[in-house]
């Protein structure tokens, strides 16, 4: 009897997700520049969420993301937008964008797993998240400018 038991577990350990790794959705990937008012530019990787399954995700579940990497959520048109860190591993910086590209506001170093919201201090159009202290070590500031077609003027 503790054979087929076994047998069972076997199978079902290949025919089953292994947790929230294998229900993750795909996202396109897009260079993006950061160019500070300071005269800095800062080239990132970052991967485009835009449809309501990739917006929900985000990075949760990541637990390492690379240096010049980031992922940028477009909200369409710009309004209020508050954001947590439920399921998310790993901490982040998130910079706040306006329609024409310019940062306007920055949370930094949030924490991984909290449940408490983070607000855009006024109506965005996106968000870019990167690695935790990248705002700081590159002295990104309010004001500077995200340079990324999501973010071109319209004829």
């Amino acid at each position: 009897m503790a054979r087929p038991l076994l047998r069972l577990i076997v199978l079902l350990t290949f025919l089953l997700p292994a947790g929230p790794s294998l229900a993750q959705v795909a996202f396109p990937q897009s260079s993006l520049e950061v160019v500070g008012a300071d005269g800095g530019h800062h080239r990132f990787m970052v991967e485009l969420a835009v449809t309501p399954d990739q917006l929900a995700q985000g990075l949760m579940y990541r637990t390492k993301m690379a240096a010049d990497a980031g992922m940028l959520f477009d909200f369409g048109v710009p309004k209020p937008i508050a954001m947590w860190m439920k399921n998310t591993v790993i901490p982040l910086d998130m910079l706040f964008i306006d329609e024409s590209g310019v940062v306007t506001g920055i949370a930094q170093r949030t924490i991984p797993h909290s449940t408490v919201t983070i607000a855009s201090p006024g109506p965005v159009k996106a968000v870019l998240e990167v690695n935790g202290g990248t705002a700081a070590r590159l002295h990104v500031q309010v004001g500077d400018k995200i340079v990324h077609p999501l973010f071109a003027p319209r004829p």
